[in-house]
């Protein structure tokens, strides 16, 4: 009988990644993802959509706080901030994409810059390690879609 569960397991080989394993390829394929998603947030800050979720999110406040993109002087809890950004970079539906249908980047991104934001100072992550945050994120959501039988359904459906 297995002396661990799946979850587990997924967690420990998720927990024992570092930075170091990233190779060449991975980090510039990571930085391209990256740019492209901030591109298509800072596009999405212009929606209607955004406004809207932005607008609302003002009710919530906190001594933690990340930035909203494109608005320096919007701060909001780093929940929040992942949320509006996240909407952000969905609100033009040219984020990229994968199949099963899904959009990696602009669910992994947002999270991370705004709990990264929400670090103290001596405690401020390095690129690399984000980077190495940004791939686990994709990692996760590719293998949780890969045992989703939702997921495989999803091109059935249209």
């Amino acid at each position: 009988f297995p002396s661990q569960t799946v979850t587990g397991n997924f967690a420990k080989v998720i927990h024992g990644l570092n930075a170091n394993q990233l190779t060449d390829e991975v980090i510039q394929r990571s930085k391209r993802m990256i740019l492209d998603t901030l591109g298509v947030g800072l596009l999405g800050t212009s929606t209607e959509v955004f406004h809207k979720v932005a607008q609302y999110s003002k009710i919530y406040s906190s001594d933690l706080s990340s930035t909203i993109w494109g608005h320096l002087d919007f701060r909001l809890p780093p929940l929040y901030a992942a949320f509006v950004n996240g909407v952000a970079v969905h609100s033009m539906d040219f984020d990229d994409t994968w199949h099963p249908a899904t959009h990696p980047s602009g669910a992994v991104l947002p999270a991370l810059i705004a709990l990264s934001e929400a670090f103290p100072q001596k405690k401020k992550i390095s690129g690399l390690d984000l980077l190495l945050a940004f791939n686990v994120g994709i990692e996760v959501q590719g293998r949780l879609l890969h045992f989703s039988r939702e997921a495989r359904n999803i091109p059935r459906r249209y």
